[in-house]
């Protein structure tokens, strides 16, 4: 006969663990022996708090596991501590160091970068939906914006810093720029007091506030000294813009120009691999080359580029500065909007041919 197996009673499975309790500022103050506020301050920087309130607290802070909840705090000062930084992926290839060095500012200020890229600048206006709906404490944007995407910025009342774009709005709005209409005048005055007649000019993409100033700058600059007018041709910031450009120029005019100026330096160093060693051409001897910008790849000795520098770090510091001081300021203060503008630092490199000026003629 054959015996029935009972079968075994089914066990209950184990009442899941309580999750341990998050720890809070009021833990610390409690361990350390201060109030809630001073455990708060020690992590606010900048904000005041004895030496040994501070290491009280960081040492109560680090024997719980304290970390400060970014979400809560937010809560309690209805402010995110997030900034927008607005940047163009196609705005030069010294964005890089722009936005590292803006991220650094913002950060010193306690705040984060919350960062919105774009492929071209006129992608602007898409990117504001998403700037709203992150509730950030202000904004700072590299890219032209019209008069109704400035009063949207008014309207909701988010502080915003114009990077490096100048938009000649006739109403006021606070912007940190360097002068591309007089660098491309720089560059233009500097080459042609060395001897160099007919220019090139390989500009950057049509909708770049950048490029055009720094393109109708070098333009009026060469008018206003009677040479003849440059072939111009529009590039994309990028390397093969620089090689295409220089053969389109010589196409153009039928020659190999005296000098050619390119709208940046990414642009420069396929000019200068083109005529290098596809054309044979000897730079400087037969050709000038100049870019802007000064990014990294231009101080190497294979290209050793003469170019302008953008005082990066001082413009993002000063953007910093204005942006926080509109965020700083009381519901219904008045504050005035500033333009600071900055020069940029001419680079004399082993690229192009130039005569030697003396201090008081290079503004001409």
């Amino acid at each position: 006969m054959t015996k029935t197996k009972t079968p075994s009673a089914v066990q209950p499975a184990s009442p899941p663990r309580a999750a341990a309790r998050r720890v809070t500022s009021y833990d610390v103050a409690m361990l350390a022996g201060v109030s809630q506020s001073a455990v708060s301050r020690c992590f606010k920087p900048g904000a005041s708090v004895s030496k040994s309130t501070y290491a009280r607290v960081m040492k109560a802070a680090a024997g719980l596991d304290y970390i400060p909840n970014a979400a809560a705090r937010s809560l309690i000062t209805r402010r995110s501590n997030m900034v927008a930084v607005v940047i163009s992926q196609m705005a030069n290839l010294y964005y890089p160091e722009a936005l590292a060095e803006l991220s650094h500012q913002i950060a010193r200020r306690g705040k984060r970068v919350l960062l919105f890229t774009m492929q071209h600048e006129a992608d602007v206006g898409r990117l504001l939906a998403d700037i709203w709906q992150f509730q950030v404490d202000g904004a700072i944007v590299a890219a032209a914006l019209t008069d109704a995407q400035i009063a949207e910025f008014e309207r909701r009342r988010l502080p915003l810093v114009i990077f490096n774009r100048n938009l000649r709005r006739s109403g006021g709005v606070n912007s940190v720029l360097c002068d591309q209409y007089e660098a491309g005048r720089l560059l233009a005055g500097r080459l042609a007091a060395a001897g160099h007649r007919q220019f090139g000019i390989i500009a950057g993409p049509a909708d770049s506030p950048v490029a055009t100033e720094r393109r109708n700058g070098a333009t009026d600059r060469l008018r206003e000294l009677g040479l003849p007018p440059p072939a111009v041709v529009t590039g994309q910031f990028d390397y093969a813009s620089g090689t295409h450009g220089l053969r389109e120029i010589i196409a153009q005019l039928g020659r190999v120009p005296d000098a050619v100026i390119c709208g940046n330096d990414v642009m420069a160093i396929g000019c200068l691999d083109c005529a290098r060693h596809e054309l044979g051409l000897d730079v400087p001897g037969q050709l000038s080359v100049a870019g802007f910008d000064a990014v990294e790849p231009s101080n190497w000795l294979s290209y050793n580029l003469t170019t302008l520098r953008q005082p990066v770090q001082h413009m993002a510091q000063a953007a910093a500065d204005l942006l926080a001081g509109l965020i700083d300021a009381r519901e219904g203060e008045l504050v005035t909007a500033q333009t600071r503008t900055f020069a940029p630092q001419f680079i004399d490199g082993a690229t192009a041919r130039l005569a030697s000026l003396a201090p008081d003629s290079l503004a001409a």
